[in-house]
């Protein structure tokens, strides 16, 4: 049977939070989706879905519509319904201990205090898949870790994030067609150390179907996630989520 490879996006569904902080995994499974032409329209296992090719190789992308602390009730029934391995599924998130802009990729590990990677970890039963955190930076002292992370980047903050999420596309493209090995020896760190062979998918860098971060639409069908999900997702009580790791 051919392989498949699960590339899962965390984030909150809905207008009200499809440019926050929390919202980062979402942004970067757009963006590859819009690099490989993939449609994340289908609403399946209580996620947006699609499925695809990265350079060949066959991919579904998701963005679990469960909202943030629920994610792994969506990504068991993927993973069930497709009978994949869980070295199979990459799982993108945000990272409030890693400074705005750097990026960190680990062939397995603990949940650290991410809500959302707890939910997954739980639910799969195993911690043994990839993931890759992006950098949001730590909340300003004073600060609600919940407030900061459903709030909106700012000007300086946008870029380097923004720059982030075209690194984590490319990583995750190269887990696909290579090994997680490879994309961390590339990715691992921020963008000013990162190794200067990028391979073949570095033309993502040049492709931003966001704009400006802070303008993200969140969805990649042409509708708001908040006109699709319907029903289908969880009552959108405002989540409260931690999210970092070690």
């Amino acid at each position: 049977m051919e392989k498949l490879t699960i590339i899962v996006g965390l984030g909150n569904p809905g207008r009200k939070y499809e440019s926050t902080r929390h919202n980062v995994g979402f942004m970067t499974v757009d963006l590859i989706a819009q690099k490989f032409g993939i449609k994340v329209n289908r609403l399946k296992h209580r996620a947006l879905t699609g499925e695809g090719r990265i350079d060949g190789e066959r991919v579904l992308l998701a963005k679990p519509q469960t909202f943030m602390n629920l994610s792994g009730e969506s990504v068991r029934e993927i993973v069930e319904y497709y009978k994949v391995p869980v070295e199979n599924l990459i799982v993108i998130y945000d990272d409030a201990d890693l400074q705005a802009g750097v990026l960190r990729i680990r062939p397995k590990g603990s949940s650290g205090t991410h809500n959302g990677m707890k939910s997954v970890i739980y639910h799969l039963r195993s911690d043994s898949f990839p993931r890759i955190r992006i950098g949001i930076g730590r909340a300003p002292e004073g600060w609600d870790l919940a407030d900061y992370v459903l709030g909106e980047f700012g000007g300086n903050e946008a870029e380097k994030v923004a720059e982030c999420i075209r690194r984590a596309a490319e990583a995750a493209a190269v887990i696909v067609t290579d090994s997680v090995e490879k994309a961390m020896s590339r990715y691992n760190g921020d963008a000013g150390r990162q190794n200067g062979d990028v391979g073949r998918h570095t033309d993502l860098q040049h492709s931003d179907p966001h704009g400006d971060i802070s303008k993200h639409n969140g969805d990649t069908s042409g509708k708001q996630n908040g006109d699709i999900h319907g029903k289908n997702a969880v009552d959108g009580s405002r989540p409260k989520d931690n999210c970092s790791e070690d």
